[in-house]
């Protein structure tokens, strides 16, 4: 239904979606489940922050419930991000509702259309803590908190939801509200699914000043400026708001495309910044605010000259953006990882950024030897875990990704 007095002569309607559960045994679970607004930009359902925080989710005991809360996930619909010209959409052709794709699972689906999405969400997300019946998905799980999470379309839709629905629901306990624009999905209409245009083209959405749920957006280089201007929308952090900035990461990355990063078309090699280690870092932050009352680090915002025309990033001195959340690749760099990339290029280049590596030459007087890099990159990983934007438990993992390129053993 629509969550009453949002739309005017908007009547209450049935719906059929689905949900995707992955859950911990009852002895490993910690009470959390991270609910996530499928995003749809392919033209079908994806999960692109369960991509990222798996690791972190599965090692904690967290639940996880994937949500299809918007009418192209349903009913299908065409790709936003130029999938169908690079070669790389989703499987199956696209346009197809899910029922198409597999008429025996996903008979009976129904989406009564966008303008009903929020209040889907919402109560799906209620529904899951009424787990009293068997069949209950998370039967056997006490469940306690409730976070929301959703990137880049999913993530304006959830600043909508955090601003004007979930006063209203009181159905999460916090959002992990990860790479938005400037704006926020408009409420959308029955029937057809919604024109996320507007979210691109202002006025500033910033979270509203007299939340009381936590929120934590976390940002790349490519949402605060291009065409997202995320800049235009930035806030002071609060007892309630906190946000991340992550030098040296783009929209998407690597960790998104792994090895179908050929078929995307780029003229450059994509983004391979660290935010996955960031983002696994804000969910256990998330966790600990809600049940613990301790809120995540500061951070100061990305470093941006305010007067150039349009606004730019002010870059170290191998081209790394400065400020913002720092990482062992950006403060040990090898490359220059970059969210911004211009010319002629189709629009998901611009979202997957790029990766440049540093001439030899310029590694050589960087780090002698390979021994002098690695030394730096521990130190620069364990800075990280000391201010809180690296998890200890993603250490070792965070030395594995030491790029140390030409420089021999």
């Amino acid at each position: 239904e629509r969550p009453d007095g949002e739309l005017d002569g908007v009547e209450p309607a049935p719906f059929t979606t689905r949900i995707l559960v992955r859950r911990p045994d009852a002895a490993q679970f910690n009470g959390h489940v991270v609910v996530e607004w499928f995003n749809v930009s392919s033209g079908a359902d994806s999960a692109p922050e369960y991509t990222y925080v798996a690791q972190e989710l599965v090692r904690s005991g967290t639940a996880y419930v994937g949500i299809s809360a918007q009418y192209t996930g349903i009913a299908g619909g065409r790709d936003s991000v130029d999938l169908e010209t690079t070669g790389a959409g989703t499987a199956g052709v696209q346009g197809d509702s899910l029922e198409a794709k597999d008429p025996e699972r996903y008979a009976g689906l129904h989406h009564p259309g966008d303008g009903y999405s929020y209040d889907m969400f919402g109560s799906i997300a209620q529904a899951l803590r009424d787990n009293d019946s068997e069949r209950h998905p998370l039967a056997g799980l006490d469940v306690r908190w409730v976070i929301a999470a959703g990137e880049s379309q999913s993530a304006m839709a959830l600043t909508t939801y955090v601003n004007r629905i979930a006063p209203k629901h009181g159905a999460i306990d916090a959002a992990l509200i990860h790479s938005r624009p400037l704006g926020q999905l408009p409420l959308g209409e029955p029937g057809k699914p919604i024109d996320i245009s507007p979210a691109y083209a202002g006025p500033p959405h910033p979270i509203r000043s007299d939340a009381t749920t936590p929120v934590f957006v976390v940002q790349t280089e490519t949402d605060v400026l291009t065409d997202f201007r995320y800049i235009e929308a930035r806030q002071p952090d609060t007892d309630v708001f906190r946000a991340w900035e992550v030098a040296g990461t783009s929209h998407a990355d690597l960790v998104q495309i792994g090895e179908y990063e050929d078929l995307l078309g780029c003229p450059q090699p994509v983004n391979r910044g660290q935010q996955v280690f960031v983002l696994r870092a804000a969910v256990a932050h998330l966790r600990e605010w809600i049940e613990n009352g301790t809120p995540p680090p500061t951070s100061a915002p990305l470093d941006v000259d305010v007067t150039a025309t349009p606004p730019r990033y002010a870059r170290d001195d191998v081209g790394n953006v400065l400020g913002g959340v720092r990482t062992p690749c950006v403060d040990a760099p090898t490359e220059v990882l970059s969210g911004v990339v211009t010319g002629d290029v189709p629009r998901i280049c611009v979202l997957f950024g790029s990766t440049t590596p540093l001439p030899d030459d310029e590694l050589a007087t960087r780090y002698p030897t390979h021994a002098d890099y690695l030394r730096t990159y521990e130190a620069s990983t364990d800075d990280a875990i000391a201010r809180g934007v690296i998890s200890p438990a993603d250490r070792d993992e965070v030395l594995a990704d030491a790029r140390p390129g030409p420089l021999s053993p």
